[in-house]
């Protein structure tokens, strides 16, 4: 049986992560590897403001090669497009037959990326698409995956949530009504554990700053001493 040869977007965060652990499962798919944009001026992943070298730990826990593709800041839709096709580019040239991505629900996302790729050799796939995600976050936490909150929007979530562990007592004080995933961009992760990762990423918590209208909080590599 010829496999599909798939590359993961990916973010740092839970989602990415669980569509990782779906896509190991899939006897159907040959994972390629990662690969992720990063902010040029500041080498951390784009809104989730995770450190590169932290990314590249996830990469090596998971047994899988990353990519990353720098992106300006600020970015524009023109530069943005322009460095992610070239890169769709690249893998076509490689045997990439499709990019796999995270998304959960919104309609004009899933679009965007279809559009995207639209007409380069290279098809979209969306292995979690769809998925109850109140259920989802349930059975994330129950498989043993850890995700600390990395960046919140404070006009939807409270700013103390950021620094916290994404587990039963984050979700609880989350606003009624707010997805559980955060997929409308409430918050953002990073996942450090779990059963797509070999053995768990050593971080520990930064200072938490308020920048360009988000709270942050900084991830350090490495175990606290």
């Amino acid at each position: 049986m010829m496999k599909k040869r798939v590359l993961l977007s990916w973010s740092s965060g839970k989602d990415c992560a669980w569509a990782l652990h779906v896509l190991k499962q899939d006897p159907e798919v040959e994972l390629l590897g990662l690969f992720t944009t990063v902010n040029e001026a500041f080498d951390r992943v784009a809104m989730h403001a995770v450190r590169n070298e932290l990314v590249q730990a996830q990469a090596q826990s998971a047994g899988l090669p990353l990519e990353l593709i720098p992106i300006p800041y600020p970015c524009t839709n023109e530069d943005y497009e322009e460095r992610m096709g070239d890169f769709v580019s690249r893998c076509l040239e490689r045997g990439v037959e499709y990019m796999a991505f995270g998304d959960l629900y919104l309609e004009d996302v899933r679009q965007y990326r279809e559009k995207q790729l639209e007409g380069s050799g290279i098809q979209p796939m969306f292995p979690i698409w769809g998925l109850d995600t109140k259920e989802l976050s349930q059975e994330m936490l129950a498989s043993g995956l850890r995700a600390m909150i990395t960046c919140v929007d404070p006009k939807q979530v409270p700013v103390e949530l950021a620094g916290k562990e994404y587990d039963a007592d984050f979700l609880s004080q989350l606003p009624d009504g707010m997805d559980p995933c955060g997929e409308n961009g409430e918050f953002h992760s990073f996942s450090f554990d779990g059963p797509m990762y070999e053995k768990p990423v050593p971080f520990h918590l930064g200072e938490v700053v308020e920048r360009e209208g988000f709270v942050f909080a900084d991830l350090l590599p490495g175990a606290s001493s």
